[in-house]
Protein backbone atom coordinates (compact mmCIF):
# COMPACT_ATOMS: atom_id res chain seq x y z
CA UNK A 1 0.00 0.00 0.00
CA UNK A 2 1.20 3.48 -0.70
CA UNK A 3 2.58 6.04 1.75
CA UNK A 4 -0.39 8.76 2.57
CA UNK A 5 0.70 12.31 3.53
CA UNK A 6 -0.49 15.56 4.73
CA UNK A 7 1.61 18.04 4.04
CA UNK A 8 0.51 21.53 6.42
CA UNK A 9 2.24 24.59 4.74
CA UNK A 10 1.27 28.03 3.85
CA UNK A 11 3.82 28.47 1.42
CA UNK A 12 2.04 28.13 -1.61
CA UNK A 13 5.83 27.30 -3.71
CA UNK A 14 7.05 25.41 -1.13
CA UNK A 15 3.96 23.56 -1.15
CA UNK A 16 3.50 23.10 -4.54
CA UNK A 17 7.17 21.46 -4.96
CA UNK A 18 6.29 19.13 -2.29
CA UNK A 19 2.85 17.68 -3.64
CA UNK A 20 4.24 17.63 -7.46
CA UNK A 21 7.56 15.81 -6.55
CA UNK A 22 6.39 13.40 -3.62
CA UNK A 23 3.11 12.69 -5.61
CA UNK A 24 5.55 11.68 -8.88
CA UNK A 25 7.16 9.34 -6.54
CA UNK A 26 3.86 7.63 -5.80
CA UNK A 27 2.84 9.16 -2.39
CA UNK A 28 -0.72 9.58 -1.79
CA UNK A 29 -0.49 13.73 -1.05
CA UNK A 30 -2.93 15.50 0.68
CA UNK A 31 -2.53 19.32 1.50
CA UNK A 32 -3.78 22.34 4.29
CA UNK A 33 -2.41 25.74 3.93
CA UNK A 34 -3.26 26.95 7.62
CA UNK A 35 -3.63 24.06 10.77
CA UNK A 36 -7.03 24.61 10.81
CA UNK A 37 -7.69 23.05 7.70
CA UNK A 38 -5.17 20.69 9.21
CA UNK A 39 -6.99 19.48 11.81
CA UNK A 40 -10.05 19.23 9.57
CA UNK A 41 -8.60 17.04 6.97
CA UNK A 42 -6.98 14.66 10.02
CA UNK A 43 -10.32 14.36 11.57
CA UNK A 44 -11.84 13.28 8.00
CA UNK A 45 -8.74 11.04 6.97
CA UNK A 46 -6.31 8.63 7.83
CA UNK A 47 -2.59 9.84 6.97
CA UNK A 48 0.67 7.62 7.43
CA UNK A 49 3.17 10.88 7.61
CA UNK A 50 2.35 14.72 8.48
CA UNK A 51 4.93 17.38 7.11
CA UNK A 52 3.92 19.98 9.23
CA UNK A 53 5.24 24.30 8.41
CA UNK A 54 6.09 26.06 11.95
CA UNK A 55 5.05 29.11 11.01
CA UNK A 56 1.46 29.08 9.71
CA UNK A 57 -0.74 32.11 9.89
CA UNK A 58 -3.25 30.85 12.14
CA UNK A 59 -1.78 28.53 14.78
CA UNK A 60 1.76 28.39 15.64
CA UNK A 61 3.16 25.07 14.46
CA UNK A 62 4.69 23.74 17.54
CA UNK A 63 1.22 24.40 18.89
CA UNK A 64 -0.43 22.48 16.42
CA UNK A 65 1.70 19.48 17.11
CA UNK A 66 1.04 19.55 20.73
CA UNK A 67 -2.79 19.65 19.90
CA UNK A 68 -2.09 16.53 17.30
CA UNK A 69 -0.27 14.64 19.99
CA UNK A 70 -2.97 15.66 22.80
CA UNK A 71 -5.88 14.05 20.76
CA UNK A 72 -3.76 10.49 21.10
CA UNK A 73 -2.91 10.69 17.30
CA UNK A 74 0.11 8.94 16.80
CA UNK A 75 1.11 9.73 13.07
CA UNK A 76 4.69 10.05 12.58
CA UNK A 77 5.36 14.05 11.99
CA UNK A 78 7.75 15.86 9.89
CA UNK A 79 8.98 19.25 10.68
CA UNK A 80 9.84 21.39 7.96
CA UNK A 81 10.90 25.18 9.17
CA UNK A 82 13.83 28.05 8.56
CA UNK A 83 13.72 27.59 12.31
CA UNK A 84 17.40 25.91 12.64
CA UNK A 85 18.41 26.77 16.00
CA UNK A 86 19.42 23.85 18.66
CA UNK A 87 16.61 25.72 21.17
CA UNK A 88 14.10 25.36 17.94
CA UNK A 89 14.86 21.90 17.14
CA UNK A 90 14.81 21.08 21.10
CA UNK A 91 11.18 22.69 21.31
CA UNK A 92 10.32 20.77 18.18
CA UNK A 93 11.18 17.73 19.52
CA UNK A 94 9.39 18.18 23.38
CA UNK A 95 6.23 19.43 21.20
CA UNK A 96 6.02 15.55 19.74
CA UNK A 97 7.83 15.93 16.60
CA UNK A 98 9.30 12.58 15.28
CA UNK A 99 12.02 14.39 12.77
CA UNK A 100 13.02 17.89 11.86
CA UNK A 101 14.59 19.00 9.02
CA UNK A 102 15.30 22.78 8.18
CA UNK A 103 15.00 24.66 4.94
CA UNK A 104 16.05 25.01 2.94
CA UNK A 105 15.83 20.84 2.07
CA UNK A 106 16.52 18.72 -0.88
CA UNK A 107 12.96 17.21 -2.01
CA UNK A 108 14.59 13.67 -2.07
CA UNK A 109 15.57 13.88 1.71
CA UNK A 110 11.98 14.77 2.37
CA UNK A 111 10.84 11.46 0.47
CA UNK A 112 13.39 9.35 2.63
CA UNK A 113 12.69 10.72 5.72
CA UNK A 114 8.59 10.24 5.31
CA UNK A 115 9.39 6.38 4.23
CA UNK A 116 12.00 5.72 7.00
CA UNK A 117 9.31 7.39 9.67
CA UNK A 118 6.14 5.40 7.77
CA UNK A 119 8.26 2.24 7.88
CA UNK A 120 9.11 2.95 11.86
CA UNK A 121 5.88 3.46 12.66
CA UNK A 122 4.68 0.30 11.36
CA UNK A 123 7.57 -1.77 13.44
CA UNK A 124 6.42 0.33 16.52
CA UNK A 125 2.62 -0.84 16.19
CA UNK A 126 1.49 -4.40 17.22
CA UNK A 127 0.62 -6.76 14.56
CA UNK A 128 -2.37 -7.55 15.96
CA UNK A 129 -5.71 -4.89 16.20
CA UNK A 130 -8.27 -6.31 19.12
CA UNK A 131 -11.93 -4.07 18.93
CA UNK A 132 -14.30 -6.02 20.95
CA UNK A 133 -14.38 -9.95 20.23
CA UNK A 134 -12.87 -9.12 17.13
CA UNK A 135 -8.85 -9.51 16.36
CA UNK A 136 -6.97 -8.51 12.70
CA UNK A 137 -3.73 -9.89 12.82
CA UNK A 138 -2.30 -8.19 9.60
CA UNK A 139 1.50 -9.78 9.82
CA UNK A 140 -0.31 -13.66 9.38
CA UNK A 141 -3.48 -11.73 7.95
CA UNK A 142 -6.23 -13.65 10.78
CA UNK A 143 -9.27 -12.65 11.64
CA UNK A 144 -11.23 -14.01 14.43
CA UNK A 145 -14.58 -12.89 16.50
CA UNK A 146 -15.63 -14.62 19.37
CA UNK A 147 -12.41 -16.88 18.75
CA UNK A 148 -13.80 -18.17 15.34
CA UNK A 149 -11.33 -17.91 12.63
CA UNK A 150 -13.46 -16.06 9.67
CA UNK A 151 -11.84 -16.50 6.21
CA UNK A 152 -11.84 -13.38 4.02
CA UNK A 153 -10.28 -12.63 0.50
CA UNK A 154 -6.95 -10.59 0.47
CA UNK A 155 -9.22 -7.49 -0.62
CA UNK A 156 -11.72 -7.85 2.16
CA UNK A 157 -8.90 -8.60 4.77
CA UNK A 158 -6.62 -5.05 3.38
CA UNK A 159 -10.42 -3.11 4.08
CA UNK A 160 -10.91 -4.62 7.53
CA UNK A 161 -7.28 -4.14 8.26
CA UNK A 162 -7.72 0.03 7.52
CA UNK A 163 -11.24 -0.20 9.31
CA UNK A 164 -9.67 -1.46 12.21
CA UNK A 165 -6.10 1.12 12.11
CA UNK A 166 -9.01 4.05 11.82
CA UNK A 167 -10.97 2.53 14.74
CA UNK A 168 -12.75 4.05 16.66
CA UNK A 169 -12.65 6.74 14.00
CA UNK A 170 -14.63 6.70 10.93
CA UNK A 171 -12.80 6.34 7.59
CA UNK A 172 -14.21 8.01 4.34
CA UNK A 173 -14.95 6.13 0.88
CA UNK A 174 -12.57 8.11 -0.58
CA UNK A 175 -9.56 7.27 1.29
CA UNK A 176 -10.60 3.54 2.25
CA UNK A 177 -10.39 3.56 -1.54
CA UNK A 178 -7.12 5.37 -1.96
CA UNK A 179 -5.49 2.56 1.17
CA UNK A 180 -6.94 -0.55 -0.83
CA UNK A 181 -7.04 -0.01 -4.66
CA UNK A 182 -4.58 2.62 -4.39
CA UNK A 183 -4.10 4.37 -8.17
CA UNK A 184 -5.78 1.07 -9.72
CA UNK A 185 -9.41 2.81 -8.89
CA UNK A 186 -12.09 0.07 -8.98
CA UNK A 187 -15.62 0.87 -10.51
CA UNK A 188 -17.89 2.52 -8.00
CA UNK A 189 -19.66 -0.59 -7.04
CA UNK A 190 -16.40 -2.41 -6.06
CA UNK A 191 -16.34 -0.85 -2.68
CA UNK A 192 -20.20 -1.63 -1.57
CA UNK A 193 -19.60 -5.32 -2.98
CA UNK A 194 -16.79 -5.89 -0.42
CA UNK A 195 -18.59 -3.74 2.14
CA UNK A 196 -21.29 -6.62 1.51
CA UNK A 197 -19.35 -9.65 1.60
CA UNK A 198 -17.43 -8.00 4.64
CA UNK A 199 -20.58 -8.06 6.80
CA UNK A 200 -21.71 -11.38 5.38
CA UNK A 201 -18.48 -12.86 6.78
CA UNK A 202 -17.82 -10.45 10.38
CA UNK A 203 -21.48 -9.09 11.43
CA UNK A 204 -23.69 -11.63 10.25
CA UNK A 205 -22.96 -15.14 12.11
CA UNK A 206 -22.43 -12.95 15.13
CA UNK A 207 -24.97 -11.14 18.16
CA UNK A 208 -24.42 -7.65 16.63
CA UNK A 209 -22.73 -5.88 13.77
CA UNK A 210 -19.61 -3.93 14.59
CA UNK A 211 -19.17 -2.74 10.35
CA UNK A 212 -21.04 0.65 10.35
CA UNK A 213 -22.45 2.81 7.84
CA UNK A 214 -21.76 6.59 8.65
CA UNK A 215 -24.41 8.31 6.08
CA UNK A 216 -22.01 11.34 4.06
CA UNK A 217 -18.64 9.94 5.12
CA UNK A 218 -17.38 6.52 5.33
CA UNK A 219 -17.85 3.31 7.49
CA UNK A 220 -15.99 2.84 11.21
CA UNK A 221 -15.98 -0.40 13.26
CA UNK A 222 -18.23 -0.18 16.73
CA UNK A 223 -17.72 -2.25 20.23
CA UNK A 224 -20.67 -2.72 21.66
Amino acid sequence: MKISLLIIEDNQSIAGQLIDYLAGKGFIVDYAHNGRLGLQLLQENQFDVIILDLMLPDIDGLELCEKIRLESNNIPILMLTARDSLEDKVKGFESGTDDYLTKPFELEEVAMRCIALSKRRDLNQSNSITIGDLIVDSSKQVVTRESKPINLSVTDFNILLELAKAFPSAISRNELTKKVWADDFPDSDALRSHIYTLRKAVDKPFAYPMIKTIHGVGFRLIEQ
